[in-house]
């Protein structure tokens, strides 16, 4: 397949990119190389390859949910500037 000027303005234009004329022509090769490419990785037959999900050959390992308060509480209470012993004091949002 072969990429024109006119292509490769008609393209720019519905992207919405500004091109000047010099790089028309380096443009168009380039496309034109990687058309190329595609169409070469079309030819490869993946019939019976498998999709990856990951490149590594291992299985994710469930882990057990272990409830944590993470015993922080006084120092998240720190950081409002409304408190009592154990919970935020936030204004009343339903009337």
């Amino acid at each position: 397949m072969s990429i024109n000027k006119n292509q490769v303005k008609k393209v720019a234009k519905l992207s919405r990119i500004s091109l000047e004329d010099s790089k028309l022509d380096s443009l168009s090769k380039d496309l034109d190389s990687i058309l190329n490419f595609v169409e070469e990785l079309n030819k490869v037959d993946t019939k019976e390859i498998e999709p990856l999900s990951s490149i590594v050959d291992k299985k994710l390992e469930p882990r057990t949910d272990k409830i944590n308060d993470g015993k922080i509480k006084k120092e998240i209470l720190k950081n409002s500037p409304n408190k009592n012993e154990d919970f935020f004091i936030v204004p009343k949002v339903v009337e």
